[in-house]
């Protein structure tokens, strides 16, 4: 039985590529005005940014769907799968096309009539707009940092749901982003002198290759058979434990199939000693209230551990 949700992680989708959207024309606008690097930079990345919300919004859709005969375990991997689509395609659009921009800013651009303004004014702008994507994937994340008893940021890195890692990611490198070009702006006003223009061009690239670089990983991770961190793996081993039926637990390994979604493999001592065919419906009643004990745990499978097994570690 697999247990599908994803609202909150739609909704909080839904506002980044409306927000990333809105931004990327006024940068685009702005870059074209002021002829700043920077802002052509700025502009790339919330293109970029906007691009990968469609991956993420397919991520989520597809991830969610029923299981059925040809995946009895759902499809809950997709979501990892297009979020990588989406964290390289951050790095490609954004990073690479941001640093060579202003690499060749640096090498040959030209003093020219920059409008400072409407750069100023659009970087003003699209930092409300992103502000009010990031507060959104905020808001999510303390939500849910909250039930694992675990603070926002490690949340963040730590949760099996990619989609609001990858909004939260993208929208703080953004909002980062924009100070950085502010500050490549201000000082070519200042100084008359179009390297630093340039300068903040790559610093913005360099920015977003560190986040692509970061996502990607991640997602591998669980697309390779994440089984959570060892805190995860306690609380799983300490609530099949707590079974009356369970004398104790001699192996567990969860994985993670989908976002929220764990998939468990556990192998248990039993009270008493039962015959073989009891025993087997105590493994399936088991398994049975195991799924039913938290919504993230979508299936098990139990066995009896072997005599030898007795005094081992858990994992």
């Amino acid at each position: 039985m697999v247990k599908s949700g994803g609202g909150d992680s739609t909704l909080t989708v839904m506002v980044a590529f409306a927000a990333n959207l809105a931004v990327a024309v006024a940068k685009s606008f702005a870059a074209v005005v002021s002829g700043s690097a920077s802002m052509v930079a700025e502009a790339a990345h919330s293109w970029a940014d906007a691009g990968n919300e469609v991956f993420l919004l397919i991520a989520t859709r597809r991830s969610t769907r029923k299981a059925d005969r040809r995946r009895p375990l759902g499809y809950g991997r997709e979501a990892y799968v297009w979020s990588l689509l989406a964290a390289v395609g951050l790095f490609v659009v954004g990073a690479a096309v941001s640093i060579w921009h202003g690499v060749t800013e640096l090498l040959h651009g030209e003093q020219g009539a920059e409008d400072y303004r409407i750069a100023y004014v659009v970087l003003a702008i699209a930092f409300v707009l992103e502000g009010v994507s990031w507060l959104q994937a905020i808001r999510q994340l303390r939500s849910d940092a909250r039930a694992f008893d675990s603070d926002v940021l490690r949340y963040a890195f730590e949760t099996s749901d990619p989609t609001v890692r990858a909004v939260f990611a993208e929208d703080s490198a953004a909002l980062i982003g924009i100070v950085i070009a502010f500050g490549g702006i201000l000082l070519h006003q200042l100084t008359g002198d179009v390297v630093w223009d340039a300068v903040g061009s790559i610093l913005v690239g360099l920015l977003l290759a560190v986040v692509a670089v970061v996502l990607i990983n991640r997602n591998r991770i669980f697309l390779t058979g994440e089984g959570g961190p060892p805190r995860l793996q306690q609380a799983l081993s300490e609530r099949l434990a707590s079974f009356p039926e369970v004398a104790g637990v001699r192996f567990l390994r969860p994985e993670f199939i989908g976002p929220k979604q764990i998939f468990v493999i556990a192998s248990v001592d039993l009270v008493g000693d039962a015959v073989e065919s009891s025993v087997a419906r105590t493994l399936r009643m088991l398994e049975h209230r195991f799924e039913d004990s938290a919504p993230e745990i979508i299936e098990v499978v139990l066995t009896v551990s072997e005599p030898d097994e007795a005094g081992t570690e858990p994992w």
